[in-house]
């Protein structure tokens, strides 16, 4: 496999099963995590360490309690990620509940602050971690105080800071997940360096206003400083107002917020929950829901109001409102959260009709998809489907992490990124302790790949190129990203006006094309990005493409002598 001829050190905290990493290598070759840490406090079966070290292997795992891990245990790297856990400010508890960044799992922040302090000059020059949308309100008593002290813990660590919530559906993903991203950089470091004004940078021109596009609210920017000591603010923050001063997106530089509300800008194809689903002749017995159990799973999705008494005697009426039953397979699904698994009827719990009219709930390669990891990941035969589901629960969205992933690496080095292991991409099981550990597993469940939903535009110009013979069978995979390097920018037809084309298909000799694909990116690339062995660095175009949908059969097509064809969509598609 070609080595890029840069290299992102990565450490990862609260690895869960690998999202971080996934969506890393998936962005580029140049990020490697050397270190990782995932320990599941009170659980004596640690599911996601297990099913990590089966994917990515033992080296560089710790299975620790991360309070019990010296830092100088941590080898120095460039870039540390982490989901830390969230449950304090978890949506399945209400927020006056919430212990905040005092309770129980919020104290591990101070970890991540621990190990930061700790590595002095040596601290990684980047930072980027993940938490739910809830942090900015977090706690009920003091609203946003709680993002206020991470901020002000980074920026006397010398870190500028921005972050967004992003829902995932917003920008085409399977999943409707909304969740806080933070990326931090050291105030010496090139991406720093390029900051000119914090509005501009939280607009337009910052990592994350270039991985997803936004349109800022009219009238919710503000700007403040967050001042004292940490001490001080903690106590003080925003008491007694019962708003949040931090918007949905925003960066903060020497303590100097400037927030603002956004909206998404994303006009590509959309994945739904039904475009996931495996087909119904392939899923086990077990998932589907009796007759007998149906009432009861209509009660728990349903409308309903109770009369309780609370513990100091007073009575009360509980009400919750209605449900989607069964699940739209027209929407992204809604947010998997970690009881999803198990047979007993929930009210959040995911059920869908099938095209046989029979119910059932979703399968652990279902919420694999719905989170974009590679089909069967969580596949272990020491991890059973509850645990699986368990942890997708606990997962973040890989898709989310690389597309940060990649804008992070075009501001560090002013080039594209390239990556050979796209987060489809299956990790064969690496059972370190005992070789023959899977070989008894029955052979894994995969069919039919995902579907997207989208509008073909027939006046859109469509790029036809020849795929060369050494090429064919990678062009010939099922995949849903490829990348396709022209023949050399010299021999490219002038006449093809880059700017716009917009589809793309293959043309494969003696057959002719079939396959369509959005072009997601175009620019100036060569061979050797990936093909180091072949030395050849002559520019070419480079088309980063997305898979759409393929006609019936191969239609003939004539290109010109420089084996490109630049037509519209609709002259290929009429028929």
């Amino acid at each position: 496999m070609p080595k890029s001829k840069h290299k992102i050190r990565v450490v990862e905290l609260f690895a869960g099963v690998g999202g971080f990493r996934i969506g890393l290598e998936g962005a580029s070759d140049a990020y490697e995590t050397i270190w990782n840490n995932q320990w599941e406090p009170s659980t004596q079966h640690q599911d996601a360490s297990l099913v990590y070290r089966a994917r990515f292997g033992s080296r560089g795992h710790s299975n620790k309690d991360i309070n019990t891990v010296p830092t100088t245990d941590i080898p120095d790297h460039d870039l540390l990620v982490g989901g830390f856990p969230c449950q304090d400010y978890s949506v399945a508890a209400t927020l006056s509940k919430s212990g905040g960044i005092e309770g129980k799992k919020g104290v591990l922040w101070w970890q991540i602050y621990r190990i930061l302090q700790e590595k002095g000059d040596k601290r990684p020059q980047y930072l980027f971690f993940e938490n739910v949308d809830r942090l900015l309100n977090s706690p009920a008593t003091q609203r946003g105080r709680d993002f206020a002290i991470i901020l002000a813990s980074l920026a006397d660590l010398d870190y500028v800071v921005e972050w967004r919530v992003i829902n995932a559906a917003d920008y085409g993903m399977p999943q409707r997940r909304r969740r806080t991203y933070i990326v931090g950089y050291l105030k010496n470091s090139v991406v720093a360096q390029k900051i000119e004004r914090m509005e501009d940078w939280v607009e337009f021109d910052g990592v994350m206003a270039k991985a997803f596009e936004l349109s800022p609210k009219a009238g919710t920017v503000s700007q403040f400083d967050i001042e004292g000591t940490i001490q001080e603010f903690s106590d003080n923050f925003n008491k007694g107002k019962k708003d949040s001063p931090f918007g949905n997106a925003g960066m903060m530089m020497d303590r100097h917020v400037y927030s603002l509300d956004a909206e998404a800008i994303y006009e590509g194809p959309r994945q739904t929950l039904g475009g996931n689903l495996v087909d119904e002749h392939l899923v086990p017995e077990d998932f589907f829901i009796s007759e007998d159990d149906l009432p009861k799973w209509e009660y728990e999705k349903g409308a309903k109001k109770i009369e309780r008494v609370s513990k100091e005697g007073y009575k009360y009426m509980f009400s919750e409102g209605g449900m989607s039953f069964p699940d739209s397979l027209d929407l992204p699904s809604r947010t998997i959260i970690t009881g999803e698994g198990g047979v007993s009827p929930s009210r959040f719990k995911h059920v869908v009709k099938t095209k046989s009219g029979r119910y059932r709930r979703l399968l652990p390669i279902e919420l694999e998809r719905l989170n974009m990891f590679p089909d069967n990941h969580t596949l272990h035969p020491e991890v059973s489907d509850g645990r699986r589901a368990f942890l997708m629960g606990n997962a973040l969205v890989c898709g989310i992490v690389e597309q940060i992933g990649k804008s992070l690496y075009q501001f560090i080095y002013d080039e594209a990124p390239v990556s050979t292991k796209p987060i489809f991409t299956n990790r064969d099981a690496k059972p370190m302790l005992d070789l023959g550990l899977f070989t008894d597993e029955k052979k894994p469940l995969v069919v039919n790949r995902p579907k997207k939903v989208y509008t073909l535009d027939p006046a859109k110009h469509l790029l036809i190129g020849l795929v060369k013979k050494d090429n064919e069978e990678y062009f010939l995979k099922e995949e849903p990203t490829k990348i396709y390097y022209t023949g050399k920018t010299k021999t490219f037809p002038s006449t093809v006006a880059i700017n716009k084309l917009y589809y793309f298909m293959p043309y494969i000799k003696e057959k002719g094309v079939r396959d369509l694909y959005l072009i997601r990116v175009a620019r100036i690339g060569n061979k050797a990005e990936i093909h180091s062995e072949s030395k050849d660095e002559e520019p070419r175009l480079v088309f980063e493409l997305e898979y759409l949908e393929s006609l019936p059969e191969y239609k003939p097509m004539s290109l010109t002598r420089y084996w490109y064809k630049d037509t519209l969509l609709g002259r290929v598609f009429k028929e």
